[in-house]
């Protein structure tokens, strides 16, 4: 069974993943599934009446939006990074924690790279495939790696100038 890296209550784990991906050109196998939003569009509301999980797969080109209404039914969003510069992914995230309220797994796919676990933890991710071979122990360096944020985000940490007390 693949298996990926998990944060849960701020401990990074590797975990066996129940889901198996499905490319919009192959069968639905038996089990939960993670499949593309135009699968999940034209197939969501059979596959979820199966009584079986549901995640879905969000490119970054389409819109978070089109998983609003449906999101409740939805165990996994997994957002696609095409290429690590791209950063509509952590947008997806911060909007799925915060204007939706989503409360399942959000899982970062495709090329994801430890240098990044600070930043996606910060905007709502709870899951990671790297794509680099890096370990849980890696993920966990990288995630703590910066004492002091900047900003406000869904991870709830206060910004520098609150700490300061300015």
């Amino acid at each position: 069974m693949p298996t990926f890296i998990s944060l849960k209550d701020g401990v990074f784990g590797l975990a066996e993943d129940p889901f198996t991906s499905v490319g919009d050109d192959q069968g639905v196998p038996p089990g939960d599934v993670i499949i593309s939003l135009s699968r999940f569009q034209a197939e969501g509301e059979a596959l979820l009446s199966q009584g079986r999980a549901v995640g879905v797969r969000l490119e970054s080109h389409e819109e978070v939006e089109a998983l609003a209404y449906d999101l409740p039914e939805i165990s996994v969003v997994a957002l696609a990074f095409p290429k690590f510069g791209d950063g509509r992914a952590y947008s997806y995230a911060r909007l799925l924690r915060e204007r939706f309220g989503f409360k399942g797994e959000v899982r970062a796919v495709g090329d994801v790279l430890r240098e990044q676990a600070g930043f996606m933890i910060r905007c709502g991710f709870d899951a990671f495939e790297p794509a680099d071979g890096s370990t849980v122990e890696d993920w966990e360096r990288a995630a703590r790696r910066f004492r002091h944020v900047y900003q406000r985000s869904t991870d709830g940490r206060a910004p520098a100038f609150v700490e300061r007390g300015g």
